[in-house]
């Protein structure tokens, strides 16, 4: 294994990941009575903290689900332990926007107060991408293993948390250290195709997440103390509730302070949203009530202004994830990254997204498209690419007669070539006809987006020298 790329020691797909009660640093206190805040600035504090916190509290949600909530169908496994996913998303899978249907998952969510985690993998063929993304409370990408970044080798990482003061101990190859204590680590194994879906388990079955004390076969550390955990939001409830900042605040009690954010965490106390204080959004007056619903709403009225952008291609998908150093400070595209939450730092994955057409008009499968990629004009990409279909508002998965949700680069000997050898995909609702339903993307009733995935993309996407195909209206 390589030596350990870390984006940063402290820094960036996660999201609600929390840190130890009591482990934060204190805020300096600059809370008022809130009746004493002028209603102009509620407003202001009120929008920036919905900024700041949503992809906190969207993420809460998630991992509640998947760690937490044993009834939850989308309940993966306790903390501390590593579950494989021996199958990629369906449209029945709905806890996550935008799910991956490329890469079979195994997920872990760590809780490293105890005492560090360590993670095994073996040895992977070469051509066979893989990759552990590792994702913070801050929902920041701060470190990968992979193909990419610690090669195809068998070996063992130690991922620590922020109280952890040991040494590298024997049998380590790369030591991660994390600025929060409770983590997501994210393993994506590529699937060639159908058949190689026993590969991919034999591959998944060798994957080991252990505790330190168990991989030096010592006594286990004593036990961290439990955690209450509150009930999340819904998505719609987060768009409407006021119990938004009550989340939030049970999230930032388990969040250490950056010091970049001192001064942010103290305007935020201003209005009662602080790290384990309850926020009651019952005993806000009506004029209270209305200025942070006021905050809220401006908070969407901006993020709505960066999603044009990002539908322009103003913004790309490469910035919007990434560490904390990369984002600095710019919550609003932390936010937008909720789009397809978890996604990877653009050095890892870039995600060209198509949501309207040539012509500038969104996508709905009362049309048909057509999609082509000239000769020796594929994503430029050292692993592999993909372009997935989702219908719209939900970001999920399409059901359809074929059951086919992408069309990926291992799929290119399977489908029908122009006569110029270049390559056209049909993205509508309806087959295209026999001859050509090897290169059909079946599309929903009505409105939907598409999603290019360039997995360990080259430079030539990287500076911009690539551009994605346009997607054109068939007349």
């Amino acid at each position: 294994m390589k030596s350990l790329f870390l984006a940063n020691s402290f820094v960036f797909g996660l999201a609600m990941v929390l840190c130890p009660q009591g482990r934060a640093e204190e805020v300096a206190s600059a809370d008022l009575p809130l009746s004493e805040t002028p209603l102009p600035e509620v407003i202001a504090i009120a929008k920036e903290a919905y900024i700041y916190g949503y992809p906190l509290v969207d993420s809460y949600r998630i991992q509640h689900a998947y760690f937490v909530n044993q009834n939850s169908p989308s309940f993966k496994a306790p903390w501390n332990q590593l579950t494989n996913i021996p199958n990629v998303y369906t449209p029945a899978d709905t806890a996550i926007q935008t799910p991956n249907s490329d890469t079979p998952y195994s997920w872990a969510g760590l809780d490293l107060r105890a005492e560090p985690i360590v993670i095994s993998v073996p040895k992977i063929e070469k051509n066979r991408y893989y990759s552990i993304q590792f994702i913070d409370a801050y929902t920041f990408n701060f470190a990968y293993a992979g193909s990419r970044t610690t090669g195809n080798d068998a070996g063992s990482i130690l991922v620590a948390g922020p109280g952890w003061e040991g040494e590298k101990p024997e049998g380590i190859e790369d030591v991660i250290r994390s600025e929060t204590d409770f983590i997501l680590a994210a393993f994506r194994t590529q699937l060639f195709d159908p058949a190689d879906i026993e590969n991919v388990k034999e591959i998944q079955s060798q994957y080991k997440v252990q505790p330190l004390s168990k991989f030096l076969g010592k006594a286990a550390a004593p036990a961290a103390p439990m955690v209450p955990w509150i009930k999340p939001l819904t998505t719609e409830e987060q768009k409407t509730s006021l119990e938004f900042f009550n989340v939030l605040n049970f999230v930032l009690g388990y969040c250490p302070v950056d010091p970049s954010e001192v001064d942010l965490r103290q305007r935020f106390a201003k209005i009662g949203i602080k790290g384990g204080k309850t926020f009651d959004p019952d005993k806000l007056t009506p004029e209270m009530k209305a200025a942070f619903e006021q905050g809220r709403a401006q908070a969407w009225k901006a993020y709505a202004q960066d999603a044009r952008k990002l539908q322009d291609g103003v913004i790309t998908s490469g910035d919007v994830f990434g560490t904390r150093e990369y984002l600095n400070g710019n919550y609003l595209r932390r936010w937008l990254a909720t789009i397809g939450i978890y996604g990877n730092s653009k050095q890892e994955a870039m995600y060209p997204v198509y949501q309207v057409d040539s012509s500038g008009d969104p996508l709905t499968g009362a049309h048909r498209y057509t999609l082509t990629f000239q000769p020796g004009q594929y994503p430029p990409v050292k692993a592999f690419w993909s372009l997935t279909m989702y219908k719209l508002p939900s970001s999920l998965l399409v059901a359809n007669p074929i059951h086919r949700y992408l069309i990926n680069s291992p799929m290119l000997p399977q489908l029908k070539k122009n006569a110029d050898g270049g390559v056209t995909i049909y993205v509508q609702k309806e087959s295209p006809g026999k001859d050509r339903e090897s290169n059909w993307l079946p599309a929903p009733d009505g409105p939907f987006s598409m999603y290019m995935r360039l997995y360990w993309p080259s430079e030539a996407a990287l500076d911009g020298s690539w551009k994605a195909p346009k997607l054109d209206k068939v007349k």
